[in-house]
């Protein structure tokens, strides 16, 4: 097949080739230098095009491109390059800037693959030697760079990823369902009797409990935790009738979530209407995934695998929405068959960091139910409530099999009908944006006590939002970062306290705890209104009111933010620790205290030079919030749109506040376009 000249024009300040024949390798790689240079790719990518010349230097361009920009989608979490979605409007599809500084520069990828055509470009791919058709039988290539699935383009091992998760979830759909003696009796006796409608935590636990695989979804506040806690009750009883308690294991994506879900388990598991025997046999413990599979350092592999399966009955996953598709064919290639797998997480949060967006790609058919009418009359039996007024569409058992063992919980305890939270959280994950403005309208904002708006604020007034919130003059309003340092302040243990005495733990926890009662958060990492920006002014702010001692390196107060698991201290990419000054043989020295996030309750302290990968936290993106609550968060958005800036991203900012939410906005319309704006990652996995 004879390769395809691309249309091209080169910004003024680009490399130029020394040949317009993009069929010569060097003038192709040159445009993507010049998209490397715009930031458009990363090297990487411009690598990967490289490495694949190196390979076959008589690749096909469009090979070479499409290669560039399927590992460009990793980068913004896509799994795979969808042609048809590229080819008809590139900019978008490949999450490029609005246009801006340079409009001509705007227009070079559509430039690019303008004259291309969705069957072409297939068959151009199909042709080469570096990719793999799935479903074509004859050519070479199973161990090619390269996997097109119909009109999907993947990098081998993401396409490998994908097809380990589904293969190991539709072999438990065909598994049996678990036989769980009693089990209608056992409900009511943990949750109730029935009560009028449904009750989807009920429903939540009876489908986990039946089947190898379970998914429970819902916002905030709907009882997740709640349900999973009475699920293992339910198991434990069942099992101890048998003889032998279940081998539960409990893990979360990061440290923080895992610390949240042990003390929540602990504290619920305490009130439950069970023998103190069953008590004892509900795990409080909570791992990290990478400490539950034994993340081997330097590598990407585990010690638990497909070979060595972890020796356990039951696997609980909080927050899934964070596991991106590499971790979750990780785990579920550890876990042995009959093992239990329950998936706890709110699939309209922001997915994972890396690529894929597995909870959501599970939980497609959750809101309408899509229950067969098997499935829903056993619901109904076993809960004792219709379900004719739920809303639910019928779904069918084959097509819609993953949705037969998926519950989204709908009612949120935590945000009540009166709750601002809750109600801006709702209309913004409608794609309501007048009715989230109408929320934040200043008159809404004095009825709803808990949401606040802050629009266009001076230097001098957002310095003054970060470091005293809306506190009234009692202290009791939302706070800002001027609170835990006066915690710190305060409540210090007298001169003289011994090192080893336990009132310097106890003081730190107190500590971590008042900074936990503000976060700001924000949607980038570069720029005034962005995290690094926003760190420097927090601790300038800080540093002029004598509340700390200088504002860069260490001092006393400095809040941190783990950046990558390190395992010989013990800490996890999530984790927040403050430096604090302990004794330290005749005086005091600084140390950084943690939470402990490997199930063991306390704090870790660790020196200030063992901690290579952190960096200071007053602000931190949305992404890294993820699996955690604070008394009061802040939302500062950006001062113009940006594809980053979604619906999601600003419904995840909204309900990590527990009591208050501020947002802060620098100019108009940005809040509107991002609620209008869905994140669409692109994946191809089905179950």
């Amino acid at each position: 097949m004879t390769p395809t000249a691309f249309n091209y024009e080169l910004p003024f300040d680009a490399p130029t080739p020394t040949s317009p024949d993009l069929r010569d390798p060097p003038a192709l790689l040159s445009i993507l230098d010049a998209w490397v240079a715009r930031g458009w790719l990363r090297r990487l990518d411009r690598a990967f095009a490289g490495f694949l010349y190196d390979c076959e230097p008589d690749t096909d361009p469009q090979v070479a491109v499409a290669a560039a920009l399927a590992s460009h989608q990793l980068g913004h979490g896509h799994v795979c390059l969808d042609l048809a979605s590229t080819l008809q409007n590139p900019d978008e599809a490949l999450s490029l800037p609005p246009e801006g500084e340079s409009a001509l520069a705007m227009r070079l990828p559509s430039d690019v693959l303008r004259g291309l055509d969705l069957p072409g470009w297939q068959g151009t791919l199909a042709a080469s030697p570096l990719v793999e058709v799935v479903g074509q039988e004859g050519k070479a290539g199973a161990g090619s760079p390269l996997v097109l699935d119909g009109q999907r383009l993947y990098l081998r091992r993401y396409w490998d990823f994908e097809r380990r998760i589904a293969d190991a979830l539709r072999r438990r759909l065909r598994q049996p369902p678990f036989e769980v003696p009693d089990l209608a009796e056992a409900l009511t006796r943990l949750f109730g009797p029935p009560s009028g409608g449904p009750d989807w935590q009920k429903l939540a636990c009876a489908i986990a409990a039946r089947g190898s695989i379970g998914i429970v979804t819902g916002g905030p506040g709907t009882g997740k935790t709640t349900t999973v806690v009475r699920l293992l009750a339910l198991l434990q009883m069942s099992a101890a009738a048998q003889g032998r308690p279940l081998r539960i294991l409990l893990a979360a994506p990061t440290g923080k979530a895992a610390a949240r879900l042990s003390a929540s388990i602990g504290e619920q598991a305490g009130r439950l209407p069970v023998p103190d025997s069953i008590r004892a046999t509900i795990p409080t413990d909570v791992t990290t995934l990478h400490r539950l599979l034994g993340s081997r350092p330097d590598t990407r592999h585990f010690r638990y695998h497909a070979g060595n399966p972890l020796p356990i009955d039951m696997l609980v996953v909080d927050e899934a929405s964070m596991v991106d598709v590499e971790m979750m064919a990780n785990l579920v290639d550890a876990l042995p068959d009959p093992a239990r797998l329950v998936l706890l997480g709110d699939k309209d949060q922001l997915a994972s960091v890396e690529a894929g967006a597995v909870l959501g790609d599970l939980c497609q058919d959750a809101e309408a139910g899509r229950y067969s009418e098997a499935t829903v009359r056993w619901l109904e039996a076993i809960g004792g409530a219709s379900l004719d007024g739920a809303g639910l569409q019928p779904g069918d058992p084959v097509r819609h099999a993953m949705a037969q063992q998926t519950v989204m919980l709908r009612h949120s305890r935590r945000f009540g009908a009166d709750s601002g939270i809750g109600q801006l959280a709702g209309a913004v994950n409608r794609g309501d944006a007048a009715q989230a403005r109408r929320m934040l309208e200043p008159s809404a904002a004095r009825q709803e006590p808990d949401i606040h708006d802050v629009f266009a604020p001076s230097g001098e007034a957002l310095d003054r939002l970060l470091l005293d919130g809306h506190a009234a003059s009692g202290g009791n309003g939302p706070q800002g970062y001027a609170r835990y340092l006066d915690v710190m302040r305060r409540l210090r243990p007298p001169a003289g306290t011994a090192a080893d005495d336990p009132a310097w733990e106890a003081w730190a926890r107190t500590v971590l705890a008042a900074f936990d009662e503000f976060q700001l958060l924000c949607a980038l990492r570069k720029g005034d209104y962005g995290v690094e920006g926003l760190n420097a002014r927090v601790a300038r702010a800080l540093l002029a009111r004598g509340l700390i001692a200088q504002d860069h390196g260490w001092y006393e107060g400095r809040p941190v933010l783990v950046t990558r698991n390190d395992y010989g201290l013990g800490l996890m990419n999530g984790d927040v620790g403050i430096a604090l000054a302990v004794p330290q043989g005749e005086g005091l020295a600084l140390r950084v205290a943690f939470l402990r996030s490997d199930g063991v309750a306390g704090v870790r302290f660790a020196l200030p030079s063992r901690l290579s990968a952190v960096e200071t936290v007053f602000a931190m993106t949305v992404h890294k919030s993820q699996g955690s609550e604070f008394a009061h968060t802040a939302l500062l958005l950006p001062d113009k749109p940006s594809p980053i800036l979604t619906r999601e991203l600003v419904y995840t900012g909204i309900t990590r506040a527990k009591t208050w939410f501020t947002l802060i906005e620098p100019a108009p319309g940005v809040f509107e376009e991002a609620v209008a704006r869905r994140v669409r990652r692109v994946s191809g996995l089905v179950v």
